[in-house]
């Protein structure tokens, strides 16, 4: 069925970031301070995990406390490669414990995770069906972690082609809010395979999101998340303030415009 256009007032797009992403989490608590809710969210790796347990219902505060005093290795399990370095039985876990849904339509708020059909070379937007498969298959980078089964098709992360899928919900939206957690930024060079295969990533991915930067009503993106890793769990409360200090300083300096298209929250 054809979705209607302009169906919701405000959709949220989250980029994919790594650790990183708990900027989001901040951005939302921000939001939600100034009144603003989002009815539908997409989001990529980073963005999808933030997002599907945001859009089960938990708050952004509650969410980071679920992190605390995690580390990768709670996440990932090593195994021989074949497919990825990391099983990603953790994550799933993870979902398990944190979810009350266990489908898309059962979350509070519409979610659209994209992640990436790694055999057909397509980008794949996961918005009904099993819940915790496709929010882990657009968590899968490539090569850290083996690829997701759906369907007899394999899928990975969702950055290869659509790290921030603004153009997903375009249509549905009246006005959008992205949130872009990982432009692309330099990084001093070191020696090691987890940098090299860290920053092919981050370059891979931010490539892709020219288009959606151009797309978003209002856009919220700092480079001074760079200095933290994707795989970095030690600073959760650092990126999640970082997040938030952003959001804050994002609506003061743009309070004129904004109250045209929220009049409500400046009241």
């Amino acid at each position: 069925m054809e979705t209607t256009k302009n169906q919701y007032k405000l959709g949220l797009a989250l980029s994919g970031g790594g650790a990183k992403g708990f900027a989001h989490l901040g951005v939302l608590q921000a939001l939600n301070e100034r009144g603003l809710y989002p009815e539908v969210i997409a989001g990529t790796s980073a963005g999808a995990f933030a997002g599907v347990l945001y859009a089960d219902g938990h708050t952004p505060e509650e969410i980071l406390s679920f992190f605390k005093k995690k580390v990768f290795r709670e996440f990932a399990e090593f195994a021989i490669p074949h497919g990825g370095f990391f099983k990603s039985d953790g994550f799933r876990s993870f979902l398990k414990k944190h979810l009350k849904a266990r489908t898309f339509e059962e979350l509070k708020i519409p979610l659209h995770a994209i992640a990436t059909d790694i055999e057909h070379g397509e980008s794949k937007v996961f918005s009904s069906g099993t819940l915790i498969p496709a929010v882990i298959a657009s968590c899968s980078v490539p090569i850290i972690f083996r690829p997701v089964e759906i369907n007899q098709h394999y899928y990975v992360d969702g950055g290869l082609f659509k790290n921030f899928p603004v153009s997903t919900i375009r249509r549905e939206c009246i006005k959008i809010i992205g949130v872009n957690v990982s432009p692309i930024t330099k990084a001093d060079f070191r020696s090691s395979i987890k940098y090299i295969a860290e920053r092919s990533f981050h370059y891979m991915s931010g490539s892709n999101t020219l288009l959606d930067r151009n797309l978003c009503d209002y856009l919220i993106e700092s480079t001074s998340l760079s200095k933290y890793s994707m795989f970095d769990l030690e600073h959760v409360d650092e990126i999640y303030q970082a997040g938030y200090d952003l959001t804050i300083s994002f609506f003061d300096e743009r309070k004129d415009i904004l109250k045209k298209d929220f009049p409500d929250i400046f009241s």
